[in-house]
């Protein structure tokens, strides 16, 4: 009996050993941020999954111009500290899928039509390029919200 009861000591031993160095490969990254201001971001009000809604437009409004279906949609930050002076905000831009024209991709089976996205002066924003609106948005002293207006359409 004293020989079973060694022998499991043994095992569970070099069990344990060989999972202590199993675990010795792992990485664990911790990432965060401490900053004295943060705001929420919203497009169109919405914090959560924001989306912008095109509307349906036919293949023939593309037949005397390029673009069709322009739409607005609102940037904003809000619940952001009180600042004593105006606080600019400038806003990034990044696409996932651009195109070779520097517009954003269609993964639906219009393959031919893009999206623009137009900064707050109306200029189209080129995206094979790292976008930054400077200065768009403008905390004014003493509030503790501001936006900004875009516009998206399709491109044919």
């Amino acid at each position: 009996m004293n020989k079973k009861i060694i022998a499991l000591s043994v095992f569970v031993g070099l069990s344990s050993a060989f999972s202590a160095f199993a675990a010795s490969d792992n990485t664990i990254t911790f990432q965060g941020e401490v900053t004295d201001q943060t705001c929420a971001v919203t497009v169109n009000g919405n914090a959560v999954s924001p989306v912008v809604l095109l509307p349906t437009v036919s293949i023939s409004d593309f037949a005397s111009s390029t673009t069709a279906g322009a739409t607005n949609f609102e940037v904003g930050v809000s619940g952001c500290a009180v600042e004593t002076t105006d606080r600019e905000i400038s806003t990034v831009f990044v696409g996932n899928q651009v195109t070779a024209s520097g517009n954003l991709g269609n993964t639906g089976s219009a393959g031919d039509v893009e999206i623009q996205i137009l900064d707050t002066a109306g200029t189209v924003i080129d995206f094979t390029s790292y976008f930054t609106g400077d200065a768009d948005l403008t905390l004014t002293a003493g509030e503790t919200s501001a936006s900004a207006n875009y516009t998206a359409q399709y491109y044919s």
